[in-house]
């Protein structure tokens, strides 16, 4: 039987394998939240849509239970009915999306992979909220680039919420920032990037985490140094700020 030390260290070893949608310390208390409070009020079709995507390769990409319970939540709360999401993967927070905002809601989506939007669209659709969505497949950049030289979409967007390429962070912030509402939100997700933002220079990383950290770390400097938003970061899932546009 092994001991209650080398309990701990395994089961520090499975936390750190499942770290990238759980900063919490124990498994267990994250367990508890997802069993006690996400899952009992899951919408059957984030139900089918996690599980179908948990089979997926690419997996890891998806945004967590958790956070896209309080994502649903922070929409309803905001009144949101204008959105935006770069970075769709198979449509999990924007399924928790499109059902938080009214039938007449519009969601600009944009990713460069439409073949894992499709793998999950079946299901958004039996879900009633595909015609809420404006999907188009392709880099985001050139898309906000042409809808602020148009003119007409400045201040025009209730939320934004971004989970794409984290090399790419900052650039989306000098543009979105245009583009959302005086009091209206943008999310940026994995800002604690799989803890990794406070690890020693040395730590042993995977290759992906130790590629974008330092580009989290300069994002989540400008953002609170960012006198236009007032900013809050929350340890969901793989950490998630909260900016809310002031001026």
């Amino acid at each position: 039987m092994a001991s209650t030390g080398e309990d701990q260290q395994s089961q520090a070893g499975r936390h750190q394998e499942v770290g990238h949608k759980s900063l919490l310390q124990s498994d267990a208390l994250y367990q508890y939240i997802l069993e006690t409070s996400v899952y009992p009020r899951e919408p059957e079709s984030m139900k089918e849509l996690r599980e179908l995507t948990a089979k997926h390769p690419w997996n890891i990409m998806t945004t967590s239970a958790d956070e896209g319970q309080f994502l649903n939540m922070l929409l309803k709360l905001i009144n949101a009915k204008n959105t935006m999401e770069i970075g769709v993967y198979t449509g999990y927070s924007l399924l928790a999306t499109a059902l938080a905002i009214p039938d007449d809601g519009k969601i600009l989506a944009m990713d460069i992979n439409k073949e894992n939007y499709e793998l999950g669209l079946p299901v958004i659709q039996k879900a009633g909220v595909a015609h809420k969505i404006d999907f188009r497949e392709g880099p985001a950049l050139p898309v906000l680039d042409q809808m602020i030289q148009d003119g007409k979409y400045h201040g025009t967007f209730d939320f934004i919420f971004v989970d794409a390429d984290k090399d790419n962070y900052l650039n989306y912030h000098k543009r979105l920032i245009e583009l959302v509402k005086v009091g209206g939100v943008i999310g940026y997700d994995n800002t604690l990037w799989n803890g990794s933002v406070v690890a020693p220079p040395d730590a042993p990383l995977r290759k992906y985490v130790r590629y974008y950290r330092d580009f989290v770390i300069e994002l989540n400097k400008a953002l609170a140094a960012d006198p236009r938003i007032e900013i809050c970061m929350l340890p969901v899932g793989d950490g998630i700020t909260i900016c809310r546009r002031v001026n």
